[in-house]
């Protein structure tokens, strides 16, 4: 499957969460009394910001505030912003102005807010700027632009806090932050160096989430295999057992829920071989979401990048080796500094040994404040990165169908993700929600959202699957 990698927003729309907790809360409360006050709230970014954003809006529901989707009818806006490209900037940037002609009140957060210059500079009446995780900082900005009026019978939140996510699926990050110093990232100057949670912090909430029915937990960090590292794999309590906070343990566990685990953002240090098995076993997923980046060891070099590809193909064929249904989705870069043509041809040729089941790409953008914009390595021409993006797409659509093609006779447990009269949409376990292929589903009764169903496979296109109920 093949994908854009520029990740985009969503604003809050989930309309059943809405409407529920609207008629809860009308229900509950003296009409006499003054009506709650409201906030429009605008996510951008990555699933980790979506993260961010789920806990704000938990907390502004446990405090009292209305959630609504109009900018112009709310008494305040928040903006989750992205900044690791300068496209999710613009992006940011055009949503902060959209807000204020509506709304006077807007109070801007996420990694942007790192920043706050930037900002200010363009948008001076900004109520307030926070930083990424700031949870306390955004709601003391609420607190001053809108002060809450408490009501006990009225602030009812579910124990898994609102989603932004439908029903049967939820993110779970499992820390903050990260310690490589990739040439062409910021996340470490925007979001700092890794924090992890204490896994018995993350168990319980991945047990909430399950309790309420989600059927897929996707776990979601800056380096989801560092976890614990900071920590030094401390020990923590879950169900009166001590386990420790480490990458292994933590696939075992969630194994134990009984529910889809998927683990995304995985570099492939060696402790990741010991979870292959897990996915042999059924416990997790057979998914690993790897950003290998690129391939050619020049490129990967002043990329600071792990740069042993023939080592890593290895490892890829013994993963398969102990469990042959193991999906890979990835990320590479075309077009980064000093790439040249026979960089980029080794990336080709990688990526017809490797085969890798799901892969996106994009042009190489330059990030301001990146150590990337310093190496003093010649640039690649705009028209040279297009023709190399569209080679590299061509290339892998052709993989891609080729093992696609491969599962056609075959069944396979598909998650529904929309219903149909006829036909509904869904994934199997190589796809995840709004990166990867989808699988539709033909059945003679209706399938409902969150249903896991065997599919048979009768046809196969470059990226999806289609199929019959069985």
């Amino acid at each position: 499957m093949l994908q854009s990698a520029h990740e985009g927003g969503i604003i809050f729309g989930d309309l059943a969460v809405f409407i529920a907790l609207w008629l809860q809360s009308w229900q509950s409360k003296d009409m006499s009394t003054p009506s709650a006050p409201r906030i429009s709230f605008v996510s951008l970014g990555c699933p980790k910001a979506l993260v961010d954003s789920e806990r704000i809006l938990t907390n502004l529901r446990a405090e009292g505030y209305e959630l609504t989707k109009s900018h112009s009818g709310a008494d305040a806006v928040i903006v989750n912003t992205c900044g690791f490209l300068d496209s999710a900037k613009a992006e940011s940037l055009a949503a902060i102005g959209a807000a204020l002609k509506e709304n006077g009140k807007v109070i801007v957060t996420g990694c942007m807010g790192a920043e706050p210059e930037q900002i200010r500079d363009i948008y001076p009446n900004i109520s307030a700027i926070t930083g990424p995780q700031a949870y306390e900082s955004v709601m003391q900005a609420v607190h001053e632009a809108v002060p809450p009026q408490h009501d006990p019978f009225m602030n009812l939140v579910p124990d898994q806090g609102i989603k932004l996510t439908p029903r049967h699926y939820a993110y779970l990050k499992i820390s903050e932050g990260c310690n490589n110093r990739c040439s062409f990232c910021i996340i470490p100057k925007l979001r700092g160096d890794l924090v992890s949670r204490p896994i018995g912090d993350v168990l319980r909430e991945a047990e909430k989430l399950v309790k309420a029915g989600v059927k897929e937990l996707l776990v979601i960090s800056q380096d989801t295999s560092a976890y614990g590292l900071d920590m030094r794999y401390a020990e923590s309590t879950f169900q009166d057992r001590t386990i420790r906070t480490r990458f292994y343990e933590l696939a075992q566990e969630l194994g134990n829920l009984g529910v889809w685990t998927r683990l995304h953002y995985v570099y492939p240090y060696p402790h990741v071989d010991e979870v292959i098995p897990l996915m042999a076993e059924g416990k997790i997923l057979p998914y690993l979401d790897i950003p290998f980046q690129h391939a050619a060891p020049n490129v990967l070099k002043a990329m600071k990048r792990p740069g042993n590809q023939e080592k890593t193909l290895e490892r890829i064929k013994s993963w398969r080796a102990i469990c042959p249904d193991l999906a890979i989705r990835s990320t590479f870069i075309v077009g980064f500094p000093g790439e040249t043509e026979d960089d980029f041809q080794f990336l080709l040729d990688w990526l017809e040994q490797a085969k890798l089941d799901r892969v996106g790409a994009f042009k190489y953008e330059a990030v301001k404040g990146a150590p990337a914009n310093d190496l003093g390595l010649a640039l690649v021409p705009e028209d040279i990165k297009q023709s190399r993006y569209e080679r590299f797409m061509k290339k892998q659509q052709g993989i891609s169908a080729a093992i696609l093609k491969r599962k056609v006779g075959k069944r396979l447990s598909v998650m529904i993700d929309e219903a149909g009269p006829t036909v509904a949409k869904g994934r199997s376990k190589a796809d995840a929600p709004e990166i990867d292929g989808s699988v539709y589903v033909a059945s003679r009764r209706p399938l409902r959202v969150g249903e896991i169903v065997s599919v048979k496979i009768e046809r196969a296109d470059a990226y999806d699957l289609h199929g019959t109920a069985v």
